[in-house]
């Protein structure tokens, strides 16, 4: 079987190949491994889950990991990135579980075909919690070493009255009607605070990860109320757990500079709480002046992130 394997649209040295899945009720469906290797040998590596309304760009996260001596693979799930396709809802799911079929294709690849025995997974915000209802329901198969969470969605950031009374009805009408959109107006300040364009340093393709985001549907927000429920009645996850996130939330609904130095997506006081649910090895760290995607913050604060990642991976993930 051929297997399409082709030059990044990030360019050389980065390859991205096409993964093949099952049909959905909406056709045809991919995902998008994307590769870079280390100029040394090594029988470890990383395989980064990005979050909602979100892929793979972040080209200097590859350097770090690659820096510290792990091969570099990053998955863009069905319907995100490079693996939206025309006649797809942009970022549509109705159960997490559906993204399990990519994650243990890509694990496949990268342990059995080029030859690692050593995996670290990281996901990003809903890619944390999607990672980390994976690792809880494919504990004891080996198939991952550790995991480093950033920003992971752990919980729902909204007022009192929006989760007691807007978001069960939500849930209900995402059983009955799931492209149903919510219209929940999600705001642009955290695109304006990462892209160069606006108020950021970082150029990305907006057709892919749009300052407005793709609408919330009510079948993916029932998925998502699905997934936070299990981590909240605790999971089990048998390998050591890194979960990072900034220090302070950023509420309001319009720009302001203090959006440049918090997470304006999460509420980083959940996501501290939630962290020992995730298994029966869980640090947290908290970055001072952290963005949502904390390696996407000013240098200084990602450079604090990576010194931090390293420490811990000396105990618990070490390179050699």
């Amino acid at each position: 079987m051929s297997v399409d394997v082709v030059t990044d649209v990030l360019g050389e040295p980065y390859t991205c190949r096409t993964i093949p899945l099952r049909d959905d009720d909406e056709g045809v469906v991919t995902a998008s491994l994307v590769a870079c290797r280390s100029d040394r040998p090594t029988n470890a590596a990383v395989l980064y889950v990005h979050g909602f309304v979100d892929y793979f760009f972040q080209t200097h996260l590859a350097e770090f990991f690659l820096g510290a001596g792990l091969n570099f693979y990053a998955l863009d799930l069905r319907k995100y990135g490079r693996s939206i396709q025309p006649h797809q809802t942009p970022n549509f799911c109705v159960d997490l579980a559906e993204y399990y079929e990519e994650i243990d294709e890509a694990i496949r690849i990268i342990r059995e075909e080029d030859g690692h025995d050593r995996l670290l997974i990281n996901g990003h915000s809903t890619g944390g919690l999607v990672a980390s209802l994976w690792a809880h329901d494919r504990r004891g198969e080996g198939k991952v070493d550790a995991m480093f969470l950033n920003s992971p969605f752990l919980d729902l950031n909204a007022p009192a009255m929006v989760r007691k009374v807007v978001a069960p009805a939500a849930v209900r009408l995402g059983r009955r009607r799931p492209r149903a959109d919510l219209r929940l107006g999600l705001n642009q300040v955290y695109g304006r605070s990462i892209h160069r364009d606006h108020d950021g340093e970082w150029e990305y393709d907006l057709g892919w990860k749009p300052l407005q985001p793709f609408p919330v549907r009510a079948g993916w927000f029932r998925a998502i109320r699905a997934g936070h429920a299990r981590v909240h009645n605790g999971l089990d996850i048998d390998v050591p757990v890194l979960v990072a996130c900034s220090m302070a939330s950023y509420k309001r609904a319009r720009w302001g500079e203090a959006a440049r130095a918090a997470d304006s997506v999460l509420d980083v006081d959940q996501i501290a709480r939630w962290t020992p649910a995730l298994g029966r090895t869980t640090t947290l760290i908290r970055i001072e002046g952290g963005m949502h995607d904390l390696t996407l913050s000013p240098e200084p604060v990602r450079e604090q992130l990576f010194a931090g990642v390293l420490r811990w991976m000396s105990a618990y993930f070490p390179p050699a």
